[in-house]
C-alpha cells in the first residue's frame, strides 16, 4: 500500500461508518514516502471525534502508523477519551500508548490504536 491508497483507506473507513452522521476533512497530504489527514467526525449522537493519523513507508514497503490522536468529545466539547502516542508519558507502562479518559489528567496506560479500533470503541460505547 502506497500512502495515497493509504488515505483512500482512512477516508472510506470513515464514510462508510455507520455510527458517523458527517465528517469534514481539515487538511490531508500524501507523498511518496508519507501521508498526513486530519478529519472531524461528527456522531448520531452528536459527539465528535478529531482524527490524525501520520503514517509512513517502512523498510517493507508496508504503511506503518507512527502517530495518532484521536479525540472524542461529548456536543458540549467535553473530553470522553483522546487516545493518542505522544511521547509525554514514559513512566506508563505500555509507553508511549495512552489515552486521558474523562479528563486531561487523568492519562492511563493504553495499547496501539488506529482508527477501526477507535470506531469500533465508541460504536460499543453508543450502544448501551
Amino acid at each position: 500500500m502506497n500512502p495515497t491508497e493509504y488515505l483512500i483507506v482512512i477516508k472510506t473507513t470513515i464514510v462508510a461508518n455507520p455510527i458517523i452522521a458527517s465528517h469534514q476533512i481539515t487538511r490531508q497530504r500524501s507523498s511518496d514516502y508519507d501521508a498526513y489527514i486530519r478529519v472531524i467526525a461528527s456522531f448520531i449522537d452528536n459527539s465528535r471525534l478529531e482524527i490524525m493519523e501520520y503514517a509512513r513507508i517502512t523498510v517493507e514497503d508496508d504503511m506503518e502508523l507512527t502517530r495518532y490522536s484521536y479525540h472524542w468529545m461529548d456536543s458540549d466539547n467535553n473530553l470522553l477519551i483522546r487516545w493518542d502516542n505522544a511521547e509525554h508519558y514514559p513512566d506508563l507502562p505500555n509507553f508511549p500508548y495512552h489515552l486521558h479518559d474523562g479528563d486531561e489528567k487523568n492519562v492511563v496506560p493504553g495499547e496501539p490504536m488506529n482508527i477501526s479500533r477507535v470506531l469500533d470503541l465508541i460504536a460499543e460505547r453508543l450502544e448501551k
